[in-house]
């Protein structure tokens, strides 16, 4: 298939790679320096976008796809309080899009995971929980996109917890997000639930970019001939 890359940083240049390799052709790869190559035009040819780039330029580049009738694959994190706007907008101008915090096939079977930890724990108030995650120093936001889905799982189960926080806290009902940024560190994220007893911890560490680059190629994959808006659990039927 033929694909345009929105954004050529370093996951851009992964993604690339696993398309190729998968026999696929970038037709058009837009950066800062060529942003004005970013038309209808341009991407004509286009079956699908990949679009991974900054909070601030994320949404009006996922509009501007949807707008020229190309579906789209979004995993520029940062911005996702405007995500329920951006699905109602793809909907209501029949448009194709996919959303994920995170596209690695392992990080999505540990939301599944963590979802069903939380729900198991929803009920033993003596376990308290908090959640870790580490990345290298170019991570722009803090904390992940990815550490934020976690943490929504667990707020939807864990009902003494009412909103995340990325810091230590002494109320019992923030759920603390401790983040970290180091180098070399892809992502780490992890959940513990301690009690005086014990301690259950889930975590997942990524040990490079591959995985999340061909779960992006994937997704491309899946949307390029649909309607609508999807998430990875629909890609991976979950």
């Amino acid at each position: 298939m033929k694909i345009a890359l929105i954004g050529y940083g370093k996951m851009g240049k992964a993604i690339e790679e696993i398309a190729l390799k998968k026999g696929h052709e970038i037709v058009i790869k837009i950066d800062q320096p060529n942003l004005h190559e970013f038309t209808k035009e341009n991407l004509a040819t286009a079956e699908a976008a990949i679009e991974f780039t900054s909070p601030h330029s994320a949404y009006d580049n996922i509009k501007k796809c949807i707008d020229f009738g190309l579906p789209v694959v979004s995993g520029s994190t940062g911005w996702t309080e405007r995500l329920e706007e951006m699905k109602k907008y793809c909907v209501d101008n029949n448009g194709a899009f996919i959303y994920s915090s995170n596209y690695s096939i392992g990080v999505n079977i540990f939301f599944e995971v963590n979802k069903k930890l939380a729900s198991l724990m929803s009920t033993h108030d003596d376990y308290e929980v908090i959640m870790e995650e580490t990345h290298h120093t170019q991570k722009k936001d803090a904390p992940s996109g990815t550490a934020i889905t976690l943490a929504e799982q667990v707020m939807e189960q864990v009902q003494r917890k009412n909103k995340w926080v990325n810091e230590l806290s002494d109320n019992p009902t923030d759920l603390e997000i401790i983040s970290q940024r180091v180098d070399p560190a892809p992502g780490t994220h992890s959940i513990k639930y301690s009690s005086i007893i014990d301690n259950i911890e889930i975590i997942h560490t990524a040990h490079n970019r591959t995985g999340f680059a061909s779960g992006a190629v994937l997704a491309a994959e899946f949307i390029k001939d649909k309607k609508g808006f999807f998430t990875m659990k629909e890609v991976l039927n979950l």
